[in-house]
């Protein structure tokens, strides 16, 4: 059940991203001014002092944890996690461990983030890689896919995991109760595919999921009754960015038109930009959460502004009122009868 009163306590590296710690400080602030979330900021103490000093603060349940140094982007992110224990994201990481915070945020470099919370929190019984995933796109609000971006080389059991994780997240985040569950392939055709995907389809049509069998790349998009769509992260992150770039190209393509024809391209503008809004990548842009691992970790684009923190610090707020972890621990109970290990 939600608890929608409380107030969700999430240790956020400051330092991580490409504009850090300015606007980390700021979306955490607004995410505070909005209620609902405790920010906790994890870095040098001087610096976040001097970034909270650009705000009115004294309401807010705000706080600070000292952590003097940081990975940077260009770093090994196993290798300098390893080699500074006491970076902010490994502080981060510990609070979470230690109870004193629900979820871990960051826009630190994905393998860094990874690495830090496998460190400090494992992963949940039953699943041996993370996965990141989610709704892609406003044109089709109730079809995510999983993996975006962590695992490139999977076995079949991988993709039976993510189905699973993409099931629970459908329940949790889309509010449907039996989500349909597809493979992604290049044909409908249950032996089409390479080796990985023939042998995955077997598994999840034996997994007790409201399988649908394969599905081609068209229904990404299409609004067609897929909720869950899986497949490895080379692929699935290659059809992310594919997304990203569409809306781009259309928003440029609008620009261009509208200044050909400018009476038109001016009546039409504020229409269009709705519409062109409601393409936008909803719920993975930026980065998102990474299921399978024993805690609620989000992850944002390095590039995110003020704004999409904010937005995304409520989101962790919602998975941990949601209980998303203990949902998921729930439903891989029921894969014991499944004679595979996972």
């Amino acid at each position: 059940m939600t608890d929608t009163r409380r107030r969700v306590k999430i240790a956020i590296d400051a330092m991580g991203g490409d504009y850090a710690p300015g606007e980390i400080v700021k979306g955490a602030v607004a995410a505070a001014e909005r209620g609902g979330i405790e920010p906790v900021l994890v870095g040098p103490l001087d610096i976040l002092e001097r970034e909270l000093a650009n705000y009115n603060t004294s309401m807010l349940p705000i706080s600070c944890v000292h952590a003097d140094k940081y990975i940077k982007e260009e770093e090994n992110p196993a290798m300098a996690v390893r080699r500074n224990p006491d970076s902010s994201i490994a502080v981060a990481a510990r609070i979470v461990k230690e109870g004193q915070a629900d979820a871990l945020f960051g826009a630190t470099a994905t393998g860094a983030l990874i690495t830090s919370a496998l460190q400090h929190l494992g992963m949940i019984e039953g699943i041996t890689r993370p996965v990141i995933g989610g709704v892609l796109s406003g044109l089709a609000p109730r079809t995510a896919v999983f993996d975006l971006g962590v695992n490139l080389d999977c076995k079949p059991h991988h993709l039976l995991t993510f189905a699973y994780i993409g099931t629970v997240y459908a329940r949790i985040f889309l509010d449907i109760p039996e989500p349909t569950v597809g493979l992604l392939n290049v044909g409908k055709e249950e032996g089409k595919g390479t080796q990985l995907v023939r042998e995955a389809y077997h598994l999840l049509k034996e997994s007790g999921l409201n399988f649908v069998g394969n599905v081609e790349g068209n229904v990404i998009l299409s609004n067609e009754n897929v909720n869950v769509v899986v497949c490895d992260a080379f692929v699935g992150n290659a059809i992310m960015k594919l997304c990203e770039g569409a809306v781009k190209g259309m928003v440029g393509f609008f620009k261009n038109k509208s200044r050909k024809y400018p009476l038109i391209g001016g009546l039409l503008k504020k229409k269009v930009r709705g519409l062109l809004e409601s393409l936008v990548l909803t719920d993975s842009a930026g980065g998102g959460l990474i299921w399978g691992i024993d805690g609620v970790v989000l992850k944002v684009h390095g590039h995110s502004t003020a704004d999409e923190v904010a937005r995304k610090l409520e989101q962790a707020g919602l998975a941990v009122k949601k209980g998303m972890v203990d949902c998921l621990k729930k439903e891989l109970s029921e894969m014991t009868k499944i004679p595979i290990k996972i």
